[in-house]
This record gives C-alpha cells, structure tokens and sequence, in this order.
C-alpha cells in the first residue's frame, strides 16, 4: 500500500477530512485540503518533514506511513500490520505457536484462501520432494505465471500483479 493510501486510511480511521489534516499539519486554510488529496491520490509525495508531521497528527509511527523496507525487522513487521488492516490476515496461536491466519469473517476470505491454498500446495510439493527448490522458487518468483491449479483464474485482476518479466 502506497504512502497516500496509509494517509487515507488513517485520517479517515481518526474521523478527520483532509481540511483538518491539512490544517493540523500547517498548511493555510486555501491549500490544506487540496494538498492532502494530492498526497492521498499520489500526485504528489510529501517530503519527510510533512511525512513526520502527518504521522503525529494521525497519531502512528512514520513507519506505519511510509512503504516499508521488509529487510528490517520493523519494517517487516509494519508490513504485516498493513496486511492485517488490507486483508483478511490475523495473528493468531496455535498450539502454542505464533502464525499469520485468514479471518473467515472478512469479506477477502475467499480470495486469500484460494491464493494462499496454491503457495501451500508448492510448498507441500518442495517438502515431499516432488519438486526442487529451483522449481519452487520459479513458482515463488513468477507467480501466477507458473500456478498450475488457474486459482487465479477465479481471483479478480486487482488482487495480484504479475512480473512477467524475462522467463528462463
């Protein structure tokens, strides 16, 4: 989820309109709201003190604003929180182990079941030796390009994104 998406969600989970956004980040009372929408529909991109500024007034961490980097574990972890606002993942215990499981009452169930499904059948695969790594990592890669089961095919377009780029 792109910065202007975060900001969107927040300022509307705190009940704000983008005039009081604006406003509350300092910018005059002609320009706030329309400087806002820019940030929100990603016309424009604010620079890092506007980005700081927009954080404390919605009350989150710059992190939960901006587009993670997953090799740190913060954020990977604001990742995972962006996940759980967007999708229907959740953490969960079972059997006293941490995991990521799919709330059955959200309404992107069905769709993150089916996806989900297809990554645990490779993986399946890989354990039982059916596959190799290279093979499962091919299907990682270039998913849903090499997804034997047309999951995807019942999955509406705006849900994934293909890189199709140069194939082996």
């Amino acid at each position: 989820m792109a910065i202007g998406e975060r900001i969107h969600y927040f300022r509307l989970l705190r009940g704000m309109t983008q005039k009081q956004l604006g406003n509350a980040v300092g910018f005059t009372e002609n320009t706030a709201d329309v400087r806002i929408a820019q940030y929100e529909s990603g016309v424009r991109t604010p620079k890092a003190e506007i980005v700081s500024a927009l954080a404390r007034e919605l009350d989150v961490s710059v992190h939960a604003l901006t587009v993670p980097d997953i090799d740190t574990e913060i954020g990977l972890m604001h990742t995972l929180f962006t996940l759980e606002d967007t999708s229907a993942l959740k953490i969960g215990e079972i059997d006293g182990e941490l995991c990521i499981r799919l709330d059955k009452h959200s309404p992107r169930y069905p769709a993150m079941f089916e996806l989900l499904s297809a990554w645990q059948k490779e993986a399946e695969k890989l354990a039982a030796g059916e596959i190799t790594q290279a093979d499962y990592d091919r299907w990682r890669r270039y998913y849903p390009t090499y997804d034997q089961d047309a999951i995807r095919a019942k999955i509406p377009p705006e849900l994934f994104t293909a890189d199709l780029g140069s194939k082996e």
